[in-house]
């Protein structure tokens, strides 16, 4: 690979410059060698030697506006906004047709959260700059500090009209579609970018981004092909692929996307997990499994490694190594109301219903209010004879669902059981009226009530 002449004389003036430094002997360089060498250092957030090079260089340029605005980046860079604007004003003096001046001015602005006038001093740069894409960046920018999306994307746009490679100003622009709630719009714009620049892998790749989240994954899948093919190191391109392959269930060639991406760089733990759901979808239990290992082996703190495990087993029904997975996920989140649940169902299959009945409670704990979750949790508590922890349990599960047939014949039938006759016959009184035909819930989870002369009475009635 060939350095052009520009970047030779600039790698040049870098050995040049930590040579001096070694050696302290006081070399020269011209006051543009100066400034790329202290950005070059700030970008590489080496803050201690830009300000060495920069006081070299006001020594050797004392009168340099280049390295004055510089000066000025320095000290906003460590929040010195009042001597930076003294700067300022100074240099304006001199030198006020200066687009820096006024975008340096702006950034201060900014910096104290004033960005209307940020954007005032930046329309002034505008006027005054042969470089109206870096300006429209900046604007929009503060309009995105100010929540202004729709002018914040108005000037990611023309800053895209006058450079079509300004990949910031591209994720930008897209960001302010999705946050307006606006992806076909967003498709549309790139559509017309593509237009103009067909080979930004970014462009096919973004629009790929947006077609699958309004699930449509043939489209989604041809705009990461060409991502894919325009940079075939593009890593996220091809688990974009991937993915939007597994949901067109073409399985294998997923498999052969995600191994891709695993040829890019080293292998992720989701990569890894996405490979053996694909062998499980195609019905390979033991690579699915053998990818499933591999997951946790990758990553043993990622829980969802060991819930694909836990459900594998779940799906053999072997409830045993089931348990054993499960366990390992709620001890990476135990907060996780679906790992409790599938620790429940886990523990109510192998009969553990004391174990059961803690998962189905911590499940509800922690916001699983789906009614069949109340329903078991309710069940296991009858089952085990804790009839007012299980009415006490019934009437919380009425909050979320009044009316249900569900919970009224239980409620009935428990009360029925602790000798609540006026309860009882109140809550089948009202399962009776909002679901008569299901009135066989009772027979079946309370047969003893169920025979009750009262009872009959009652049903026979309707």
């Amino acid at each position: 690979m060939h350095l052009s002449h520009d970047e030779e004389d600039y790698n040049l003036s870098l050995s040049k410059f930590e040579s001096m430094l070694k050696t302290n002997k006081v070399l020269f360089f011209d006051s543009e060698e100066f400034e790329e060498i202290i950005l070059h250092y700030l970008d590489m957030g080496k803050a201690s030697l830009a300000k060495k090079a920069l006081k070299l260089a006001l020594e050797q340029h004392p009168r340099s506006t280049g390295l004055k605005l510089v000066q000025v980046e320095m000290l906003v860079y460590d929040d010195k906004l009042e001597t930076a604007e003294k700067l300022l004003n100074e240099l304006y003096a001199i030198e006020p047709q200066n687009e820096e001046i006024f975008i340096q001015k702006a950034n201060i602005y900014s910096k104290r959260d004033n960005h209307e006038k940020a954007v005032e001093l930046l329309q002034e740069a505008l006027k005054l700059t042969d470089d109206y894409a870096d300006v429209y960046n900046l604007i929009g920018m503060e309009y995105l500090f100010m929540d202004n999306l729709e002018f914040a994307k108005e000037n990611f746009i023309k800053c895209l009209e006058e450079d079509v490679e300004d990949q910031a100003a591209l994720y930008n622009v897209v960001y302010c579609f999705e946050f307006l709630d606006q992806n076909k719009e967003a498709i549309a714009f790139l559509e017309n970018y593509i237009d103009r620049n067909p080979y930004s892998e970014i462009a096919w790749h973004q629009s790929g981004r947006l077609y699958y989240g309004l699930q449509d994954y043939e489209n989604a899948l041809r705009c990461f092909d060409y991502a894919s093919m325009i940079d075939d190191e593009f890593m996220g391109a091809f688990m974009e692929k991937a993915k939007s392959l597994e949901r067109l269930k073409r399985y294998d060639e997923a498999i052969e996307s995600y191994n891709r991406t695993i040829e890019l760089d080293d292998p992720t733990s989701y990569a890894l997990l996405r490979i053996g759901k694909c062998y499980e979808k195609l019905g390979n239990k033991p690579l699915a499994l053998k990818y499933f290992h591999k997951t946790v082996h990758e990553d043993p703190l990622l829980d969802k490694g060991w819930i694909a495990i836990t459900d594998f087993y779940v799906r053999q029904k072997n409830y045993q190594k089931a348990l054993f997975y499960v366990n390992k996920a709620i001890g990476i989140d135990n907060e996780n109301r679906l790992y409790w649940k599938r620790y429940a169902t886990i523990n109510r299959a192998l009969d553990f219903l004391e174990e059961a009945e803690i998962g189905y409670r911590k499940a509800v704990e922690f916001g699983d209010y789906e009614l069949d979750t109340w329903l078991y949790w309710i069940d296991i508590l009858q089952y085990l004879g804790e009839f007012e922890a299980a009415i006490h349990t019934l009437l919380q599960a009425s909050e979320y669902f009044p009316e249900e047939f569900q919970l009224e014949y239980r409620l009935a039938g428990l009360y029925f059981m602790e000798d609540d006759e006026t309860k009882g016959k109140f809550h089948l009184s009202n399962g009776l009226r909002v679901s008569f035909e299901n009135h066989t819930i009772l027979e079946t989870l309370f047969p003893t009530v169920w025979e009750r002369k009262d009872v009959q009475k009652m049903i026979h009635k309707k």
